[in-house]
């Protein structure tokens, strides 16, 4: 199911109000000054065709769902979007008052999603949760000693913590056992959710009022997903195997024989504290990049490190690596300065290998949560870092997605030799594009994107790099030579980016989303 990377892109395209812009985007001592490396292999011959090995060291479910099917109750993972029907009363919890910070009731006939109706839930096991209400405080039993639920607490504690029951028959009815032992009801002709529901055993009807009907809004399958849903015990033999076998040498001299000159690697802030990083991330993956540079160096291919998930996560997605998403990357100095850690680690690991290409300092960051000022600080000194350990590797710097000015950062990062911007350009997340023939879906590309490519392009600024594109759409039963043209026309016009272009993906359980599906089967030739 691709949730989550085709949900946000929709959120954050149809928040941007013009047409044009809503659809464009997309603790180290200082050593000696080293000596230069080797230039990359691709460094004198920009642009570079590259292909992005998405879902490999930082998981996105959509790209290889399998990884979460043994997973106990994997449709309650950290961040699934809930809604809870009291049987009895007919009605929805909410988290009512002032910014939903007080009591929870049960008032509402019809629930609406991303309202406050809708809880997050954090997970602790397979069976037990903490509620998140869309005030981001935490549901819990009352502090005065009653049976009254409220949602008032900043973090969760025993108080918040709540054991989930499911009917065998209709994993959608549920109990809810709170702290004191008890469960939770809505008792008939009230409105009051309390923990005084003493029954052990029911036969799951409507008449009983502690029975609820759960309904999933959105879902999340990214790293912290998969590693608290097994648990790190669990999840670290199931990640290492994938990490060992998912990309291989093979699909590296593949990638070369095909004309491509690129990888571009998503990695997770995690991987500087390899093998031993926080809970729940796994140890492993260093060892896997590490891997990667000798097979690209053998291949002679650039590598592009792509700071995919940072800490406190840059955007509400999972591929972020966002436990509910909640955005809070950016909110301190201190999390900007463990950010610059992170590029600090990975520059002085990899600075001598002659496949270094770049560092992208960070992914898709999200407006207005990531601020101009907070990133603008960021960039800055995530390329001061780069450049202690190499003067010859680029520094990409992305755009922000959501509401913002393409070319914000064009001044700014004109002020940092080889730095280069990050764009990404998709249609097919966008409703806009629902009705749109083949024809019309080609001529977009070729006059507003290539004209917001252009303009971000500029003879003595930064160099432009269109990170994200995938040559899939919203045609339906398009034809096979339809989508060569399509695939065709992005190439041409996303190749005239100083830097080039990434597909994204190399693998995927989509085929139009898998690079090398569209290659072995015809719908993308990169020879010349």
């Amino acid at each position: 199911m691709m949730s989550s990377r085709l949900l946000k892109r929709a959120c954050l395209l149809l928040l941007v109000s013009s047409w044009l812009c809503s659809l464009s985007d997309a603790k180290r001592k200082t050593p000696p000054s080293p000596p230069p490396p080797p230039p990359p292999p691709s460094s004198s011959g920009l642009p570079v065709r590259a292909v992005c090995l998405g879902g490999w060291l930082v998981t996105e479910g959509w790209i290889l769902p399998s990884l979460f099917d043994a997973i106990p109750n994997k449709d309650l993972l950290d961040g699934a979007q809930l809604q809870l029907k009291a049987v009895a009363a007919g009605a929805y919890l909410t988290a009512a008052g002032q910014d939903g910070a007080a009591a929870v009731v049960a008032n509402r006939t019809q629930a609406a999603p991303s309202a406050s109706e809708t809880f997050k839930l954090w997970r602790i096991n397979e069976t037990t949760f903490n509620f998140r209400a869309s005030s981001g405080r935490f549901v819990g039993a009352g502090s005065d000693g009653g049976a009254a639920v409220v949602a008032v607490a900043a973090a969760p504690g025993p108080s918040e913590t709540f054991q989930v029951v499911r009917d065998d028959g209709d994993k959608s009815r549920v109990r809810i056992r709170a702290p004191n032992g008890h469960f939770l009801q809505v008792a008939l002709g009230s409105n009051s959710v309390t923990t005084d529901y003493y029954g052990e055993s029911t036969s799951w009807g409507d008449d009983d009022p502690s029975v609820f009907v759960v309904t999933k809004v959105l879902e999340l399958q990214g790293e912290y997903q998969i590693c608290n849903g097994y648990g790190t015990a669990k999840a670290t033999p199931i990640l290492r195997n994938h990490w060992s076998t998912y990309i291989v040498e093979d699909d590296f001299k593949f990638i070369s024989a095909s004309g491509l000159t690129a990888v571009r690697i998503p990695v997770g802030w995690w991987i500087a504290s390899d093998p031993n990083p926080p809970a729940p991330y796994v140890g492993g993956s260093l060892q896997t990049l590490d891997n990667a540079f000798k097979w690209a160096e053998k291949y002679k291919l650039g590598v592009i490190i792509d700071l995919h998930a940072a800490p406190g996560s840059q955007n509400p997605w999972e591929h972020s690596s966002s436990r509910d998403g909640t955005q809070e990357w950016g909110t301190s100095d201190a999390n900007i300065a463990e950010t610059v850690q992170v590029i600090d680690f990975l520059a002085s690991r990899y600075a001598k290998s002659p496949s270094l290409l770049a560092v992208e300092l960070m992914n898709e960051p999200f407006a207005p949560r990531a601020t101009l000022e907070s990133l603008m600080k960021y960039y800055h000194d995530g390329y001061n870092a780069v450049r202690k350990y190499s003067s010859t590797a680029y520094v990409i710097m992305s755009n922000r997605l959501g509401p913002h000015d393409p070319t914000e950062f064009l001044q700014f990062a004109n002020g940092f030799p080889r730095a280069v911007i990050d764009v990404h350009y998709y249609t097919v997340f966008n409703d806009l594009f629902n009705n749109l023939t083949v024809q019309q879906n080609i001529d977009f590309i070729k006059s507003n994107f290539s004209s917001e490519l252009k303009n971000v392009t500029t003879q003595n600024g930064p160099l432009t790099f269109v990170g994200e594109w995938v040559a899939e759409w919203r045609v339906p039963n398009a034809t096979k030579e339809e989508y060569q043209r399509y695939a065709k026309v992005q190439m041409d016009v996303y190749g005239q980016a100083t830097f080039g272009w990434s597909y994204w993906t190399l693998k995927n359980v989509n085929n139009h989303w898998n690079l090398e599906w569209m290659i072995n089967n015809g719908y993308i030739s990169l020879k010349t």
